[in-house]
């Protein structure tokens, strides 16, 4: 059944590689019309059924979820739990530590300055850092840039030499401490050659951004653009107070024995500007929105849109010809649909950031875990959602039937996993848990009238019976397929 994949969805790569156009009507839906629509009620029903799944077989300890369009947040959900010990809820306003999607507050700061006539992307480093000493061990090559600072493409180490990503304690340097080291290491490649993800790079970003500012690095990022952009929940250090309850408690990844614990708060210090900020879904999703009405509406007080769409094109293409990299952000393709997103890692937290401009959507997913799937679950989710938002454009005239009573969880005892059945639109869609990707785990069940569906091929041939026995209190309590019997568990 794994190998089923929805017919709702076989459509995912063609509706990709056509336009979304915005249209007056489309312009004019609300959040509620479109979340009405049934294929956008039924692709939100099976993405909250495939993350729950994710969450409860891998164990993350907490997950929270949003999804933008637009201006709007459209949909959002928690699940599992921000602290394992007093069983707080994660949600939309849960904190987690961002990590590296730190950095791209970090090139919206340069492009300021940038802009301001403060400094140009192809500046030496050291025109900037008179304290940048790092030996450059590679005869020939030519100066660290701004711009390869952003693009990792500077051929400097990927930290600045201290094991700071080691717990228990995780000593992050000081900015001092930073600039001291520096001077003992040297570069790992010439410049402008190959793509190494550095945080150094970014650390140093962040010093070039207190030196043309004359600020404070998180004084000048708080004022510049996390106040303008009303970001009050987001933070450029880790919140201690609010450890356990706003903030969620990191879980280190999962260890042979099945368990997780608990890690110890950090403190990024002297690296803050490539790793240190905190925020949540509500946050990230008024930064997604803020980007899609930059780029439709022009400038504002933050940032020019000309800005951002240069941050958004590919600067830099390694020569593996896979590696692209914009100005801070990722750069990349799915079904070739530009997505520009950011990842982030740090102790006890995954979480990433995923846009796509063209059609205004974007996908957040943040875990306290140190192996948390949020990457996979972002692109899954940007590939279920489009093609229903696309068909939210159309308004649907048909009257859907309620397959309500047939939705739930069933299972096969002895084996293991199960089935999560929900409607889309005027079928059934079957998730297959656990699974590591939503388009291959769903199949496709046609109603033949009373309880009984048949499972369709991509190709729409029709194959089994699936026959739904139903309770007296109206609801199905099993389902008999393959003269197999699956039961509702929840």
């Amino acid at each position: 059944m794994k190998n089923q994949r929805s017919n709702l969805l076989v459509s995912v790569v063609v509706t990709l590689l056509t336009a979304f156009p915005a249209t007056a009507d489309d312009d004019a839906l609300t959040k509620e019309q479109i979340l009405a629509h049934p294929e956008v009620a039924g692709a939100i029903a099976a993405i909250d059924a495939y993350v729950e799944g994710v969450q409860r077989y891998e164990k993350v300890p907490g997950i929270s979820v949003g999804i933008v369009h637009d201006q709007d947040l459209i949909w959002q959900r928690g699940y599992g739990y921000s602290n394992l010990a007093t069983k707080r809820p994660a949600d939309a306003d849960t904190l987690y530590s961002i990590c590296s999607i730190s950095k791209l507050f970090t090139a919206i700061s340069i492009m300021q300055l940038r802009d301001a006539g403060q400094l140009n992307l192809r500046d030496p480093v050291g025109d900037h850092l008179d304290w940048f000493n790092i030996e450059q061990a590679h005869d020939g090559s030519g100066p660290a840039t701004i711009e390869s600072l952003l693009t990792h493409s500077s051929g400097l180490p990927r930290e600045s030499d201290f094991p700071y990503w080691n717990g228990p304690d995780f000593p992050f340097p000081t900015r001092a401490q930073v600039i001291d080291r520096l001077s003992v290491q040297q570069t790992l490649y010439p410049a402008q050659h190959y793509f190494q993800y550095s945080n150094l790079a970014l650390t140093l970003a962040g010093e070039i951004v207190r030196e043309r500012s004359g600020q404070d690095y998180s004084e000048y990022v708080n004022q510049k653009i996390l106040e303008p952009l009303g970001l009050a929940d987001t933070r450029t250090y880790y919140p201690e107070d609010l450890r356990g309850e706003q903030m969620a408690i990191g879980y280190t990844g999962m260890h042979r024995s099945g368990t997780r614990d608990p890690v110890a708060p950090f403190f990024t210090r002297g690296i803050t500007a490539a790793a240190g900020f905190t925020s949540s879904i509500n946050d990230l999703a008024k930064f997604a929105s803020w980007q899609f009405r930059l780029l439709e509406h022009g400038d504002d007080d933050v940032l020019s849109a000309n800005t951002l769409r240069e941050m958004h094109r590919v600067h830099w293409v390694d020569p593996d010809w896979e590696t692209t990299w914009g100005i801070g952000f990722h750069v990349s393709q799915v079904d070739d649909v530009t997505m520009v997103s950011h990842g982030g890692g740090c102790p006890g937290y995954i979480t990433q950031f995923a846009l796509v401009p063209k059609y205004k959507i974007g996908a957040i997913v943040l875990t306290n875990a140190g192996d948390g799937p949020a990457g996979r679950l972002a692109r899954d989710i940007l590939k279920t959602i489009r093609p229903a938002l696309k068909a939210a454009a159309t308004p649907e005239e048909d009257e859907m039937p309620d397959f309500s009573r047939y939705e739930g969880n069933y299972e096969s005892r002895p084996w293991g996993g199960e089935l999560a059945v929900r409607q889309w639109g005027d079928q059934l869609v079957v998730i297959n848990l656990p699974n590591d990707d939503l388009d291959e785990a769903m199949i496709r069940l046609e109603h033949d009238g009373d309880n009984t569906f048949t499972r369709l091929t991509d190709n729409d041939d029709r194959r089994e019976p699936w026959v739904f026995e139903v309770g007296r209190d109206g609801k199905a309590e099993r389902i008999f397929r393959h003269s197999i019997y699956l039961t509702r568990i929840e």
